[in-house]
């Protein structure tokens, strides 16, 4: 992404529909109330598998997508796509558009958008694995002929972005980053490029993810990377505290409608925010372990501002990457110092939401931005839970317990997203108006 300062010529781009799905709420405004109230979605797995595990509990989604989707469809989609399809059909109504009839038409009532100017880009860090793995075994248990045709289309990686390009007949472009735990963040990067380009008016953009099955489990529990506190599922995700040892496994998906500011006024769609600008950087460091002193984050930080026209004094609010890991928590904070001066740092408030939701791999990034959106919306930051003891080296004011409101005016706020590769997602949201 090209990183220059915004001028008049540049087209404004805002978000008119939310969309999610999640470990503590079905929806985006059970998902928003339960963030505030601090609540945790992680909880003790049931499935027989679990229990030969060294990490026997996960973020199961709350509402399972058979209470909300069709059987027939469900069966079409690998759980991850399911995610996105719910979450993308909640942001698509949300904006103001009208879903298609059981026909695949347009609703009667429907506001139509020209398929050439609307693009989808939903991302996934993993794709389609449960798919993939439930396949193989039917394959060495039943026998070739009894895998399902579908199954290919089922477990690509941008199966979600196609299946709801498909249901709203996106012409402009449908598109899949991928790039582990930064994935959901850099799909909203990328939909927000795509309409400053002008490729497009609408852009439906967000992430997914449905990786709790026993071998994506076993194998991030023996790189040691997922906390193990078994007795204690909803305290485990606790960033920035002393007793941190690793992410809890989550699940869901998150979507945001991004529209040039000009086509959304044109229909008066009600705008949550703007999106303002996005930086990306790679660390160049190790496939797993960020590179120690935050630089690259620092770099990221630097760009999403300068790409957005934001000044750090502007920055009131960071919804950070905090996967509760002994030596990412740390990183970031240094990051998010080192980007906005001590000044600025002084008085931003940051919160990790992964307290309560887990790390949600590919879809993090896109419902933490849904997080981000509301925090400016409604000027109020969910807080971090879990922390009872924080960290000596924690020298930002982070939200604890209690959510914090926020300042007035057309204060910004600040999405961190970084995957296994050293890839550093930031996406910089504004109050809008």
């Amino acid at each position: 992404m090209k990183s220059t300062e915004r001028n008049d010529a540049a087209r404004t781009v805002v978000v008119t529909g939310l969309g999610a799905t999640t470990p503590v709420g079905g929806d985006v405004a059970t998902t928003w109330s339960a963030l505030l109230a601090g609540t945790s979605g992680a909880r003790a797995l049931t499935e027989e598998w679990a229990a030969q595990l060294p990490v026997t509990f996960a973020a199961r989604i709350a509402v399972e997508p058979l209470e909300v989707m069709p059987k027939v469809e469900a069966r079409r989609l690998d759980r991850s796509g399911q995610f996105a399809m719910i979450a993308a059909r909640e942001a698509w109504l949300d904006a103001g558009y009208a879903a298609k009839n059981t026909a695949g038409e347009d609703a009667p009532d429907a506001l139509v958008v020209d398929p050439v100017r609307l693009g989808v880009v939903i991302a996934s860090g993993i794709g389609g694995v449960t798919t993939l793995l439930d396949a193989w075994d039917t394959f060495h248990e039943k026998g070739p002929r009894r895998v399902g045709p579908l199954t290919v289309p089922m477990l690509m990686p941008n199966s979600p972005s196609a299946n709801v390009g498909i249901e709203l007949g996106a012409r402009a472009g449908v598109h899949t980053p991928v790039s582990a735990c930064a994935s959901g963040a850099e799909a909203v990067a990328y939909g927000l490029e795509m309409i400053r380009s002008g490729r497009a008016d609408v852009v439906v953009c967000g992430g997914t993810e449905a990786a709790i099955h026993p071998l994506p489990m076993a194998a991030f529990a023996n790189m040691m990377a997922m906390s193990k506190r078994n007795d204690e599922p909803e305290r485990a995700s606790r960033p920035y505290d002393k007793g941190r040892d690793g992410f809890v496994m989550g699940e869901g998906a998150g979507v945001l409608v991004l529209e040039s500011a000009e086509y959304a006024a044109a229909r008066g769609a009600r705008v949550y925010a703007e999106v303002a600008g996005a930086g990306l950087s790679s660390d160049g460091h190790h496939i797993a372990q960020p590179e120690p002193t935050g630089r690259d984050i620092a770099r990221a930080m630097a760009l999403a501002l300068e790409n957005g026209a934001i000044k750090p004094e502007e920055v009131v609010h960071v919804n950070a990457h905090g996967t509760s890991t002994p030596a990412g928590d740390v990183t970031e904070l240094k990051a998010i110092r080192a980007t906005l001066g001590d000044a600025a740092a002084d008085k931003v408030t940051v919160t990790s939401t992964k307290s309560m939701t887990g790390h949600l791999l590919g879809g993090t990034g896109a419902v933490e931005s849904v997080a981000t959106v509301l925090a400016l919306y409604h000027r109020m930051a969910p807080p971090t839970i879990n922390v009872d003891d924080l960290d000596d080296e924690v020298d930002l004011d982070i939200i604890r317990d209690e959510p914090r409101t926020l300042p007035d005016g057309n204060v910004a706020a600040l999405n961190n997203s970084f995957g296994f590769g050293g890839h550093n997602v930031v996406v910089a949201f504004r109050r809008f108006g």
